[in-house]
């Protein structure tokens, strides 16, 4: 009987696991942020933590190739602690709906240049000058150099079905060293198609 039991369990797992795929973020705009549909009054669009002026962006067929550096222009202090989040929605019947996945911190500064992180896999390994690790995003002026590379958002190993349209949500907030909040905030959107590779 038990046999039967464990069989039946091992089969319905199976079912509501699904197969593992891997899916391909393809974006829709080559500037690659957005502003923030529904950000909070205080915040700010990527505009409001770096300058990109000197930040280059091709289309380069699925692919967003990026050279060039940015400037640190969040007018935050040095000491500030930064908390990250960020959240993937699916488009669904005409609204934004949430997805399982999301990912957070509460000290960004600590992890920033994490290997296991995913913002290290598709941007803070290509920063070359080295000396800015220790500044973080909350040293204003700092430049940063990037190394040309190609943002290639895949995703491996996914058990849920992604297909449609998506769109990744990252907020930054600063709080000071009494944990109180500072008044500006930053909130981007990153829009695309999933694909199934």
């Amino acid at each position: 009987m038990w046999i039967i039991l464990l069989v039946m369990f091992y089969c319905c797992c199976g079912c509501l696991a699904g197969s593992v795929n891997d899916y391909k973020l393809v974006i829709d705009d080559p500037d690659v942020f957005m502003p923030c549909k529904e950000a909070p009054p205080d915040a700010l669009d990527v505009t409001g933590l770096f300058n990109m002026d000197e930040l280059e962006f091709a289309l380069d067929g699925e692919n967003i190739h990026i050279e060039g550096n940015t400037t640190l222009v969040w007018d935050i202090e040095p000491e500030d602690r930064v908390a990250v989040s960020g959240r993937l929605l699916h488009f669904e019947r005409g609204n934004w709906e949430p997805t399982i996945f999301s990912i957070a911190s509460n000290d960004f500064c600590s992890i920033m240049y994490d290997k296991d992180q995913y913002w290290y896999q598709y941007w803070t390994r290509y920063v070359i000058n080295t000396e800015v690790h220790s500044k973080c995003v909350t040293h204003k002026g700092t430049v940063m150099q990037h190394e040309p590379f190609d943002l290639n958002m895949t995703f491996t190993n996914v058990r849920a079905t992604l297909d449609g349209n998506y769109k990744f949500v990252l907020t930054l907030e600063a709080f000071d060293d009494k944990k109180v909040k500072r008044p500006t905030s930053i909130c981007l959107e990153i829009k695309g198609d999933m694909e199934k590779l």
